[in-house]
Order: C-alpha cells, then structure tokens, then sequence
C-alpha cells in the first residue's frame, strides 16, 4: 500500500493502477474515505 502520509492516525494512500477517476484513500479510526482529486468530493 503505497503510503502518501501518516498524521495523527490519518493514514492517506494513493494507488497507481486502481480504477477512475483520480482519487485518494483516508482513513481514520476504522472508517474510510474516497477523495476525488478533481473535484475535492468525498
């Protein structure tokens, strides 16, 4: 899992090869999240 940062317990990932569009993954006390790039949406 390609790590981009760790801060207080927030982890944010990126994955090269994963599906569209451009996104991030957080996570944060067992729950998770799906940013767009693009479009700043959750």
């Amino acid at each position: 899992m390609p790590e981009i940062s760790l801060f207080y317990g927030i982890r944010i990932t990126m994955y090269y090869s994963d599906h569209n569009p451009p996104h991030f993954h957080v996570e944060y006390a067992g729950r998770k999240a799906l940013i767009d790039i693009e479009k700043g949406t959750v």
